[in-house]
């Protein structure tokens, strides 16, 4: 039994909390610092499928810049808005309205709207020289036309948080006994997806089978989410079956792993199940990006995470179908993964 297989088997059977990385040595040329970062990040992967990072590199002014621009686009008109429903595009992107999408299929709607893009290139910014994906999640962005500025400040944050993503994955490789490398070739062009998300307050006697967004995991390999200061919405499902409560915390971003990652390591990594529940009696604002693995690539199991009493558990797909199907069944067009 490989040395991940035995720690999954002995994994935190119900926890209270989520664990907070500091990123600060994420750069670092010492190898002893970053296998004693990656060994966190592991512990986190493994008994929990979040954890909160501080020191991520994203600057304040940029991520405040961004929040403003979101509001400045869910304030629009609704026949505005419509003018680039998701409906109308075949990849997905664009202006996903109330109750449009429903992650949880014993819900009755997700009690947000939002915004989805991908990557897109900006001037020096980093990974600009890649090319637009051309598999089955191709197509380009959509924009909205009433807002100046709009496109070229949430690509800045969008760049920013596909920095901080590739940074990552060197530590989740080392995190799973492979080498620094190993994904590599796998996130040549920034299959990232973002979102702008906008929660109305919640109140009164709400159907509990519509709220913010409903239990679901992510799609993904992991997810870096930004929350809104001061307004508790996201909760964790523990082992146990508790909810419990992932409040934002000043400087800090979320990490948390999809389905991507579940898929290759066989569930040793977990996708764990969470949800969104705005009852604070305010708007709510949230900014997550998908960062998944180019939509080419067969998530296969890692062979380290299999043994002879843990066989593979997933058939194998790529990433794009895989991506593709759970937005068809989200939206029955008929991204879900939203907090």
């Amino acid at each position: 039994m490989s040395t991940l297989v035995a720690r999954a088997e002995t994994a935190d059977s119900g926890f209270k909390d989520i664990p907070i990385i500091d990123l600060a040595n994420i750069s670092s040329n010492d190898a002893s610092v970053r296998r004693a970062l990656a060994d966190e990040i592991r512990g986190a992967c493994i008994n929990v499928g979040f954890f909160y990072v501080k020191n991520h590199g994203i600057p304040e002014e940029v991520i405040q810049a961004t929040l403003e621009m979101a509001k400045r686009f869910f304030s629009l008109p609704m026949e505005s808005k419509m003018v680039i429903e998701n409906r109308k595009t075949p990849n997905f992107k664009g202006y996903s309205p109330l109750l449009s999408g429903n992650n949880n299929p014993d819900g009755a709607g997700d009690l947000q709207e939002g915004f989805e893009f991908g990557w897109e290139p900006l001037d020096s910014a980093p990974g600009s020289d890649q090319g637009e994906d051309s598999g089955v999640m191709a197509g380009a962005n959509v924009w909205p036309s009433e807002i100046p500025g709009f496109q070229d400040q949430v690509l800045q944050y969008y760049h920013a948080a596909v920095q901080l993503g590739k940074l990552m994955f060197p530590l989740f490789a080392l995190a799973l006994d492979l080498p620094a490398k190993f994904f590599d070739d796998k996130t040549r062009k920034s299959a990232a997806l973002m979102k702008l998300l906008h929660y109305p307050p919640q109140t009164g006697p709400i159907d509990d089978r519509i709220i913010g967004i409903g239990a679901h995991t992510d799609w993904e390999c992991f997810t870096i989410l930004w929350q809104e200061p001061g307004i508790q919405a996201l909760q964790v499902l523990n082992p146990e079956k508790q909810w419990i409560n992932a409040p934002p915390i000043p400087g800090t971003l979320v990490i948390n792993l999809g389905d991507q990652f579940a898929r290759w390591t066989n569930d040793i990594f977990k996708s764990t199940v969470h949800r969104a529940v705005n009852r604070s009696g305010v708007r709510r604002y949230s900014i997550p990006l998908f960062f998944g693995t180019d939509y080419d690539v067969k998530l296969e199991p890692i062979p380290s995470c299999l043994s002879e009493e843990r066989p593979p558990r997933y058939e194998v797909i790529t990433a794009g179908e895989y991506v593709k199907s759970r937005l068809q069944a989200t939206y029955h067009h008929n991204h879900g993964g939203n907090k």
